[in-house]
C-alpha cells in the first residue's frame, strides 16, 4: 500500500463573502472525492474570505499509480478560480 497526504493552500479569486467562498471551495471538494477518489477536508482557513487550506489524502496500489493520482489533482486544481499557492506532500512510509 502507498498512501500520501497533501496539504494545498489556494487563493479564492473574486469572493466577498464566506458565503461565496463556500459555492466555490465545495465543488472542489466534491468533485476530487468523487472523480478522482481522494479523501479531502477544508483543514483551515475557514473564516477567512480569500484563503483556503485543504487536506488530501490519496492511497493506490503501486507507486506509479500514486504519483499519476497527486498529478491528477494538481491538474484538476487549474480548472478552478482558484490559485494554488503550495503544496506540501508527505508519504506514508512502509515499516
Amino acid at each position: 500500500m502507498y498512501a500520501a497526504g497533501l496539504r494545498i493552500e489556494l487563493r479564492i479569486r473574486g469572493v466577498r463573502s464566506l458565503k461565496e467562498k463556500r459555492r466555490v471551495v465545495k465543488p472542489i471538494l466534491v468533485d476530487l472525492h468523487r472523480n478522482l477518489g481522494a479523501s479531502v477536508a477544508e483543514t483551515a482557513h475557514q473564516d477567512s474570505w480569500q484563503r483556503c487550506e485543504i487536506g488530501v489524502a490519496v492511497v493506490a496500489s503501486a507507486p506509479g499509480e500514486l504519483d499519476r493520482r497527486i498529478d491528477a489533482i494538481r491538474r484538476r486544481l487549474d480548472e478552478y478560480e482558484v490559485d494554488v499557492l503550495s503544496i506540501t506532500e508527505a508519504y506514508l512510509e512502509e515499516t
